[in-house]
């Protein structure tokens, strides 16, 4: 479907397993190469703009390194309760203490991808709204200890046990809140 990119070497800069296996059953052949950067962004930033800052600072990381035909994505998802930017959690007290937070309350996710070129570079970002049911204790300590979210923003992903469970519904995009918004990265890449 993506024909015109096989000119193309498509970098992933990330090590989201996740975000991976979206891009994978895209059907987009990439490979993934990643830099560390500090996840720091000004006190002074609106939510709707937080992920879109992180996405764009990791993109920058690339920009001595890329070559003719690359084109790079890069991605960040925050969850966001009211005006609070809730990140990864530290440690298991802090997970817990996130999906306290969150149990029984409509909270957004929001993911913001950027690709670029030498030539061009594109940024968005998605918003979905996700609502829990109230959580016990029980469900969210279980679901902390067998599925160690550590490495997700919110605490929690949607595709494990306590998105089951725990999600009365949605108003967007799945995909999204897995920390890839597919449909929009595949319109952004049939323009590319």
């Amino acid at each position: 479907m993506l024909p015109k990119l096989n000119s193309y070497t498509i970098i992933l800069a990330s090590k989201s397993p996740r975000r991976q296996q979206l891009l994978k059953e895209l059907g987009v052949d990439f490979i993934i190469k990643t830099k560390d950067i500090e996840e720091v962004y000004p006190s002074n930033l609106k939510k709707e703009v937080v992920a879109l800052f992180l996405s764009e600072q990791k993109a920058n990381a690339f920009k001595k390194d890329i070559k003719e035909n690359e084109i790079v994505i890069t991605s960040d998802t925050i969850v966001c309760l009211g005006n609070e930017i809730i990140g990864k959690p530290t440690n298991r007290t802090n997970a817990i203490e996130m999906l306290e937070k969150l149990s029984g309350k409509r909270h957004e996710v929001i993911t913001a991808v950027t690709l670029f070129s030498i030539q061009k570079k594109v940024s968005f970002s998605v918003c979905t709204e996700v609502f829990f049911k109230p959580l016990s204790m029980e469900e969210i300590t279980y679901y902390i200890d067998n599925y160690k979210p550590y490495d997700k923003a919110g605490s929690y992903g949607i595709q494990e046990w306590i998105g089951y469970i725990g999600i009365e519904k949605i108003v967007g995009s799945y995909f999204n809140v897995m920390g890839l918004p597919v449909k929009e990265v595949y319109e952004e890449l049939i323009k590319f």
